[in-house]
């Protein structure tokens, strides 16, 4: 459980595993630039079991709370309001703790997605492909319903995940077509490719890029770059990494835990560079 404190804010992350996890790093920059000397911000290994005990014995002190697996859903019960944006996906990975003890729900993965793109020059696309089927499938698919105005191809193993994909579609209001994970190399055609899937999965379709390939967003940001983005990169291809998501999104939860805006993004994306070179 988290040690009370009575000098300035608190906020942490929470997940299982979680010992990985930038976002202390990329927090802790953001205040420091803010000037915010009295706030904290940790990491916790926290599992579903735990979270509702964890939740309960937060004190006034605490601001707010990034989430990542296996929390994102697990927390949507225990919350008093969520987000238009975060019941789209029924996926939170923010919680903002009121001074008037409500907890809020929010998801900064879509629109951290939206921006990571537009700092790339990428408005708007005519189709896109999405390699995966797991939970940031289902973001990258509210991404896409933002700037995507035709077809989305996902990629995905089995018919039960594409079932899935296909009814995601059709709740965020995209147009989703699925394809076997076999003929995965032809999503790499697609004006832009997001690769939602973990480390290592996709390395075999390295080979596979074509010579003039448009613009791929690779979730993954560590290890970086991944064989595909390395290959992608060297084709002359626009990469967009999973760090440029994970500042974006974090940006977004600076400012709604502290109220402060805009958060520096240029200092917590090198804060964060600087963290993964030196693993």
């Amino acid at each position: 459980m988290p040690t009370p404190t009575t000098d300035g804010r608190r906020a942490a992350v929470l997940g299982s595993p979680i010992a990985h996890s930038l976002s202390p790093v990329l927090h802790r920059t953001a205040y420091e630039e803010l000037g915010l000397t009295g706030w904290t911000y940790d990491r916790f290994e926290v599992d579903e079991a735990g979270l509702p005990g964890f939740l309960d014995g937060l004190g006034p002190e605490w601001a707010g709370l990034s989430l990542t697996m296996p929390l994102k859903r697990a927390v949507i019960p225990l919350l008093d309001e969520i987000s238009p944006t975060a019941a789209s996906v029924e996926a939170v990975n923010t919680v903002v703790l009121t001074g008037d003890g409500r907890r809020v729900g929010d998801n900064t993965d879509i629109p951290g997605m939206v921006a990571a793109l537009r700092e790339r020059g990428i408005e708007q696309v005519g189709s896109a492909a999405i390699l995966g089927a797991g939970a940031t499938a289902s973001s990258a698919l509210a991404a896409l319903a933002r700037i995507c105005t035709g077809e989305v191809v996902a990629y995905v193993r089995g018919e039960n995940r594409a079932a899935q994909m296909r009814q995601w579609g059709e709740r965020l209001g995209v147009e989703v077509r699925t394809a076997d994970w076999t003929d995965a190399a032809e999503a790499l055609r697609a004006p832009l490719v997001v690769a939602t899937t973990p480390a290592g999965t996709t390395d075999a379709l390295a080979a596979e890029v074509p010579e003039m390939p448009a613009t791929l967003f690779d979730v993954v940001y560590d290890p970086w770059p991944t064989a595909l983005a390395a290959r992608w990169s060297a084709h002359g291809g626009a990469v967009v990494g999973g760090l440029d998501l994970l500042v974006h999104q974090a940006v977004l939860q600076v400012e709604q835990m502290t109220g402060r805006s805009p958060a520096p993004l240029d200092a917590m994306r090198k804060a964060g560079e600087h963290a993964l070179a030196a693993r």
